[in-house]
């Protein structure tokens, strides 16, 4: 289940993860990258957001969605 955007919660991140999904096959692993530090950079922008809790902080997990891509007006090969 995705949270909202959480200010004191993004004030402890130690960890970025992004899940692709069945976008995974879309994007080579170097585009993949850019796309997900855009992502983690307007973590408050992202459809689905979640925070982990970890042993010395939290954990951002973002899943990769369509209404992501569009936003970030990325193109497809």
């Amino acid at each position: 289940m995705a949270n909202a955007f959480d200010p004191y919660r993004e004030a402890l991140v130690m960890e970025q993860v992004t899940v692709w999904g069945p976008l995974n096959e879309e994007f080579d692993p170097a585009e993949q990258e850019k796309i997900a530090a855009k992502l983690h950079t307007a973590a408050e922008d992202a459809c689905e957001l979640e925070y982990q809790r970890t042993h010395t902080g939290f954990c951002r997990v973002i899943t990769v969605t369509e209404d992501d891509l569009q936003r970030l007006q990325v193109s497809r090969a």
